[in-house]
């Protein structure tokens, strides 16, 4: 037996006294670990199901994986296009979920094998605080009780639920039913038209499925810049997608094999039969079972309550990623992570998370991602702003490629030129947006970036032309 199944099954606890013991084994909770070890903390992690977490098991990487194989239907079925010939195109979706599971099964051993380099104790089971520097372990009625110096939880999140609409994982699914389907339904009602929501919708759309989407707020991606959000919003009605927000979900009815849902829009109510149902309304921290009664620390609207370096009320306690609330993503939990042990260390170069440089991505067709302030939120600062825009139509690589639906745009402050935000929608856009992620967080100026030599031919040109468009000196528009 090879991977972590070894190490969580094999592995005996020989030292029970750790200087860190982190619970939970996701992106937040393995990198805090493994960056524990490094800094020579004696480290164990308590995990009690999965190494790797949601992200890696059932969330960022095996949606990656299903929106990949998507990706490869869609470009076979339009191989005229390309000036190729593919008849027949079918999909098959065990298949699909197949490769999909492989993936996360695959790098779940790797988390394992840099857990064991590292020389970090995995401890399996539920892990409970039981007093100052005190917890206990339990696996299959076993209890094992471990000391810490310091402990921090890294428990994640689990998906949001309604009041009497709680998914049943058969006819009405959270993303994980959703990731292993047993067939393809002819009909599908997403509730939530954030990025897990639009995601699934995208991947179902290309396997025939007809999709719906309902959102309570007033557009799709809410949090996001809303030209942007608009832009997408056309560009998955223009493939078939039904987008309807400011919708709210009342009821759900069950049939043997369908649900008819009740859904209210501007105060008039309306009835349709899906075949299936996904919640994808957001996600609630998992706090439960943790024995903070035990100690001081706060949980408000479900996620514990930390300062700028991570710790909570309690004195040795602290808490990372999903835990402790929005944004919920794995590259924040992971920053954290680092953040939280770095200080435990007693680094003195470490700095707060600076949560305006938090990349946001969503895997869509086409892709969205963005960095820094919104133009809304720039304006409403009370600066003088410049915004550039630059389109994909006007970009070699992106014709070339055939992927010509989408725009880069930057906004800027007037008077100093430094970048405030980076909102990009298009193919691969989710790769390019770090390029402006190192540019806010070095406090560049258009000046820099405009002397930046880009790469020809690229999709990143664009990120360029949209600099120079800002202060109109675009070559290409």
């Amino acid at each position: 037996m090879t991977g972590p199944e070894f190490f969580l099954k094999e592995q005996r606890v020989e030292n029970q006294s750790f200087d860190l013991v982190v619970i939970g084994g996701g992106p937040g909770g393995y990198v805090a670990a493994i960056r524990g070890a490094q800094l020579g903390l004696n480290t164990a992690l308590v995990e009690r199901e999965h190494l790797g977490g949601i992200c890696l098991n059932w969330g960022c990487i095996p949606t990656k994986a299903l929106l990949r194989s998507a990706e490869v239907c869609r470009n076979m079925k339009n191989a005229k296009r390309y000036g190729l010939k593919a008849a027949n195109v079918e999909i098959d979706l065990d298949e699909v979920v197949k490769r999909s599971r492989r993936i996360s099964s695959r790098l779940q051993k790797g988390v394992g094998f840099l857990l064991k380099k590292n020389n970090i104790t995995v401890i399996e089971g539920n892990g409970k605080i039981e007093g100052p520097g005190l917890l206990s372990v339990e696996k299959d009625g076993e209890r094992t009780e471990v000391t810490a110096r310091h402990i921090v939880l890294a428990t994640g999140a689990r998906p949001m639920q309604l009041k009497g609409l709680e998914a049943d994982g058969k006819l009405v699914w959270t993303y994980k039913q959703a990731m292993t389907p047993e067939s393809t339904p002819k009909s599908l009602l997403v509730v939530g038209a954030g990025a897990i929501g639009l995601e699934f919708a995208s991947f179902y759309n290309e396997l025939g499925t007809k999709v719906t989407v309902v959102e309570a707020m007033p557009r799709a991606l809410p949090a996001g810049d809303e030209e942007i959000s608009t832009m997408l919003a056309k560009e998955l009605k223009r493939k078939g997608i039904t987008i309807r927000t400011g919708t709210l979900l009342k009821a759900m009815e069950k049939q043997e094999d369908s649900v008819t849902v009740t859904i209210e829009s501007d105060g008039e109510s309306e009835e349709m039969t899906v075949d299936r149902v996904l919640l994808a309304m957001g996600v609630v921290g998992n706090t439960e079972g943790l024995g903070l009664e035990n100690t001081g620390v706060r949980v408000e609207k479900g996620a514990i309550q930390v300062n700028e370096w991570l710790q909570t009320d309690e004195p040795g306690i602290y808490a990372i990623g999903d835990v402790t609330g929005a944004p919920c993503l794995a590259h924040k939990a992971s920053h954290e992570g680092v953040i939280c042990v770095e200080k435990i260390a007693g680094n003195e170069q470490v700095h707060p998370l600076k949560r305006d440089r938090i990349p946001y991505c969503t895997y869509t067709h086409p892709q969205v991602a963005n960095v820094g302030l919104t133009e809304a939120q720039a304006r409403e600062s009370g600066g003088n702003i410049k915004i550039g825009k630059f389109p994909f139509t006007a970009n070699g690589k992106a014709i070339a490629l055939g992927e010509t639906e989408g725009m880069v745009k930057t906004i800027f402050d007037a008077d100093t030129g430094k970048l405030l935000g980076a909102h990009m929608i298009g193919s691969e856009v989710t790769e390019m947006i770090q390029g402006y992620g190192i540019a806010l967080n070095l406090e560049s100026t258009e000046e820099e970036l405009m002397q930046t030599i880009f790469a020809h031919p690229t999709l990143s040109e664009m990120m360029h032309e949209s600099v120079l468009a800002a202060f109109d000196k675009a070559l290409h528009i």
